[in-house]
């Protein structure tokens, strides 16, 4: 229903990071807009290691890794279902809700509560639920290792399910912390570089950073949610559902706390360099928790055992998921599984340069590629395994969490301006200048160029 796409998005970031911990001798340029995240988590490590371990093909192990996050998101979403409500049904309601609703968008914070692809939201959402689980369960020394392994696979998502634990903690017993929660989020502030004109330029790509750039709809939102959430409590007081109740409590101060945040960090301009902490995914968290819920409350009070009313609800539900994903990828197949042929012309293309170019090849492609018809988000590095010159879309996230790459950042892709008019000499000039020497271009391409690759859309071309 909800597809597998293992190298688009976000997958540009991670999968290359994974390959090069496999393989040093991939991307010997430009890594930098890769390596900067990896070196942040054990993810890639993690999924090479496993990979040295069981000796399977890439392929294969990112989508085995993949099958086995969504099992233990699922299995969190039991566990809290659990928590909450002592019918099954409510348990498993919640269960299905979230496994129908994997891939609808949190807001206007460009996530999904689970992604197409691996990645390590992918094994930091499951991990977040067990740190609620053990918390409510006063488990504090389990609930601590999670957020260990949380914190070393995604430290952002480590910092939201920790807050949100002492907040519920907080509220349960009703007695302040010696230490705000507020600390937890803001201690870091001072080790953020200055803004720079070049990261400003990156950060003001990517509205989603700034709340008041946010749309109506995003705001809707963001406290639809919360009413939905206060509604839920007053149902779990009536019908004595404490640990639900008290769930429900926490998230919206919880939501409302990181969006005071988010405003904060908005509103005075002088805190630009502060937008790479990205409060609002926040939201991420509090839309699973609230599925849970939902999909509990509707499975108990409503579908109860009426298998007509489960396929009443659920089966259009699903339909509208599929019918969604296959827009957002309409030139791919809905599951791209390993050793499948591709029928993407730009896939095709970075696969043939991934077996016929040298490892050392350096490219330039249209730095607006991964956003135009036909080339449905998929990530160049990712497939191709070659190094590239710094793009517009994805390298701009890079660039807009590690501000020390915005000058390099800046300078490539100011190069690669008017790129549908170059012609063999501007390669040339990118050649001298950044010493890239193949490039893949869009027909009808330019001439003088030689060209041992090419399908019906696409042309990849050697700069002499």
């Amino acid at each position: 229903m909800h597809g597998y796409h293992p190298y688009v998005e976000d997958a540009e970031i991670y999968v290359p990071g994974i390959k090069k911990a496999l393989h040093p001798a991939l991307y010997p340029y430009n890594d930098s807009f890769f390596t900067s995240h990896a070196r942040l988590t054990l993810f890639p490590n993690l999924v090479a290691g496993s990979i040295r371990v069981t000796h399977l093909p890439v392929d294969w192990a990112l989508l085995l890794w993949h099958f086995f996050s969504i099992f233990m998101l699922l299995v969190g979403c039991w566990h809290i279902g659990r928590l909450c409500f002592g019918s099954p049904r409510a348990q498993w309601g919640g269960v299905a809700l979230v496994a129908s609703l994997l891939t609808i968008p949190v807001a206007g914070t460009a996530l999904y509560i689970m992604d197409q692809y691996l990645n390590t939201r992918s094994l930091s959402t499951p991990a977040v639920l067990f740190i609620i689980i053990n918390g409510v369960e006063r488990k504090f020394w389990r609930a601590g290792l999670w957020g260990i392994v949380t914190a070393g696979i995604h430290p952002l998502m480590s910092v939201f399910g920790l807050s949100y634990v002492l907040i519920l903690l907080w509220i349960g017993k009703r007695e302040s912390w010696p230490v705000p929660v507020n600390v937890l989020f803001l201690f870091p502030f001072g080790l953020f570089p200055p803004v720079t004109q070049a990261y400003r330029v990156a950060i003001d790509s990517h509205s989603y950073f700034f709340l008041l750039r946010w749309e109506w709809y995003e705001w809707v939102g963001i406290f639809s949610p919360m009413v939905l959430l206060w509604w839920f409590q007053r149902i779990g007081r009536k019908q004595n559902l404490r640990v639900f109740g008290l769930l429900c409590r926490a998230l919206v101060v919880f939501g409302l706390f990181y969006f005071v945040v988010g405003l904060v960090i908005t509103i005075p301009p002088r805190l630009g360099n502060l937008a790479e902490l990205q409060p609002m995914r926040s939201l991420h968290l509090l839309y699973v928790l609230l599925f849970v819920f939902a999909g509990g409350l509707l499975a108990e009070f409503v579908l109860r055992d009426q298998a007509w009313r489960w396929l009443l609800l659920f089966l259009p539900l699903c339909a509208g998921m599929f019918h969604v994903q296959r827009q957002l990828f309409p030139a791919t197949s809905h599951l791209e599984w390993p050793g499948s042929t591709p029928n993407n012309d730009w896939v095709r293309a970075f696969l043939w340069i991934r077996v016929h170019t040298p490892v050392d090849a350096y490219f330039a492609l249209d730095p607006n590629h991964m956003q135009l018809p036909g080339e449905d988000q998929h990530g160049f590095r990712a497939i191709a395994e070659r190094s590239m010159l710094a793009d517009r879309l994805k390298d701009s996230g890079a660039v807009a969490m590690f501000p020390v790459l915005a000058e390099s950042w800046r300078q490539q892709v100011d190069a690669q301006s008017g790129w549908q008019g170059f012609q063999a000499r501007d390669f040339q000039g990118l050649k001298e200048e950044f010493g890239v020497n193949w490039v893949v271009l869009q027909r009808p391409g330019a001439a003088d160029l030689s060209c041992p690759y090419q399908n019906s859309g696409l042309l990849v071309c050697r700069i002499n």
